[in-house]
């Protein structure tokens, strides 16, 4: 009976994502916008919240919750057997595929009592799986619903236009296709500047673009030269188009300078529409004040986070750590995003501090213990966090989706049989793999899990996911 529940459950959750991918294309086809509403605020004109003072508006608009919260009595089941659990876990962790410093952890997520731990609690290099963590203080500090706004300004004189960078790396270029979740257009955003510009009586003008909401550093100290030119990640800026690439249907090369290149094809989409743009695009900070000519905005929040985790997306991981800085006033920088995500943590109570260098992972000189990212995904599985569901229904499914659905994950004789009943985010770099998630047991029980090795002589996803499917298994 306990193995038709989840199958039960597993089916659920397939239509769950059927009805979700067609509110999606519903949304894409008909214009729906979700989420542009303010608690208090008028209901027709988004706000926005505001940065420090003498900074550029940040381009984020917040409404109410938007995720069902889930059943009081989901994951329930009786607790597996501990010593089994223990026996179990302890002889697969110890596979010499793991290298010489493994750290693992399940935690029951109803209670959070701690099931099995091997250095639990010592800091390890999470990789991707960094991305838990930002991913869930972005949706707890700006909230599940808020989006990103990229905006066009009247500039200081008569005939200046400004393009003011959101913070939105996913804003689509002319040649994007259209994706889930939808996006943010730089053609819709031409096409209503030009309008707006005509009924001016204005048809020729200066462009500048504005790229001061993000600061610091482009590149992290702890990337590797090779990972913007192999097509890893781009230079963080707050503005970019289809994440800086050249060719936004594949991920090499990136373009040395993300903004610049957003701002020349959205002089091109205006000449298309009758605007002529004199003299060279330039950067330049949009006047303090300036009044608003157009505006795009993102998906809301919830889904980028989604994405972020099933497709483990470098580029829009770094751009929550500066929205979750600017949301808690610290600088949107790699620096700034890092204490902020270590005081939302704190606000949620996770005591151990986590230490980063980026938000994407992508960094050798990041640093997470296992018992922090299974607390993390713990709440974000607990209807007492509705705000963090995000973080779990974004996770990839073993066999299915994302990063553990590209047919070399749970494919072996231990693991195959618990595909479409895991769900984790992967962390993988060179000596690197790490994996956190969640699962139910064959009784019904939610637990939550981290594994993680950072000393990996060979590929230890295999071990990996045969840790996860005993935690599956387990009764």
């Amino acid at each position: 009976m306990a193995r038709r529940d989840r199958w039960v459950m597993l089916t659920t959750l397939v239509v769950l994502q059927a009805v979700t991918i067609v509110i999606g294309i519903y949304a894409m086809t008909t214009g729906l916008s979700l989420g542009t509403l303010t608690g208090g605020a008028s209901p027709t004109r988004p706000t926005a919240s505001s940065p420090a003072e003498g900074a550029s508006p940040v381009p984020v608009v917040t409404s109410g919750p938007v995720l069902a919260r889930l059943p009081a009595k989901s994951g329930d089941g009786p607790l597996p057997t501990k010593t089994t659990l223990t026996r179990q876990l302890t002889d697969a962790a110890g596979d010499r595929a793991l290298g010489d410093r493994v750290g693992a952890v399940v935690i029951d997520t109803v209670t959070g009592e701690r099931l099995f731990g091997v250095n639990p609690d010592v800091a390890i290099t999470p990789a991707s799986t960094t991305k838990v963590v930002v991913c869930a203080a972005a949706l707890a500090s700006l909230g599940p619903d808020a989006k990103l706004a990229t905006r066009v300004v009247q500039g200081a004189k008569p005939g200046a236009i400004v393009l003011v960078g959101g913070g939105d790396p996913m804003l689509a270029g002319p040649s994007a296709k259209p994706t889930y979740p939808k996006q943010a257009s730089l053609s819709v955003l031409a096409a209503r500047t030009a309008a707006a510009l005509k009924k001016q009586g204005v048809q020729k003008i200066t462009l500048s673009y504005d790229t001061s909401l993000f600061v610091g550093p482009a590149k992290s100290t702890g990337w590797k030269r090779n990972y913007i030119p192999d097509g890893e990640v781009a230079p963080v800026h707050a503005l970019a188009m289809d994440e800086g690439r050249q060719d936004p249907r594949s991920n090499t090369p990136r373009v040395s300078d993300p903004a610049e290149h957003a701002a020349e094809a959205f002089a091109g989409q205006l000449a298309k529409r009758g605007v002529a743009v004199s003299g060279s695009v330039r950067q330049a900070k949009a006047p303090a004040g300036a009044a608003e000519l157009a505006r795009v905005d993102s998906a809301p929040l919830y889904a980028l986070v989604e994405h972020t985790l099933t497709r483990s997306d470098n580029d829009f991981a770094e751009a929550l750590l500066r929205h979750t800085a600017i949301k808690e006033g610290q600088e949107a920088s790699f620096a700034g995003g890092a204490k902020a995500v270590n005081t939302v943590l704190r606000r949620l109570g996770v005591a151990q501090q986590v230490t980063l260098t980026d938000g994407s992972g992508l960094s050798i000189q990041n640093r997470i213990a296992p018992s922090t990212l299974a607390q993390v995904i713990a709440m974000a599985g607990s209807p007492r966090h509705p705000q963090l569901h995000a973080v779990a229904s974004g996770m990839p499914i073993a066999g299915f989706s994302g990063t553990l659905g590209n047919g070399s994950r749970f494919t072996t004789r231990d693991s195959k049989d618990q595909v479409g009943l895991v769900r984790a985010k992967t962390g993988t770099l060179n000596h690197v793999n790490t994996l956190a998630g969640l699962a139910t047991t064959k009784d019904g029980r939610l637990v939550t899990f981290a594994f993680m090795a950072d000393r990996v002589p060979v590929n230890a996803e295999p071990v990996l996911d045969r840790l996860a499917a005993i935690v599956s298994r387990s009764s």
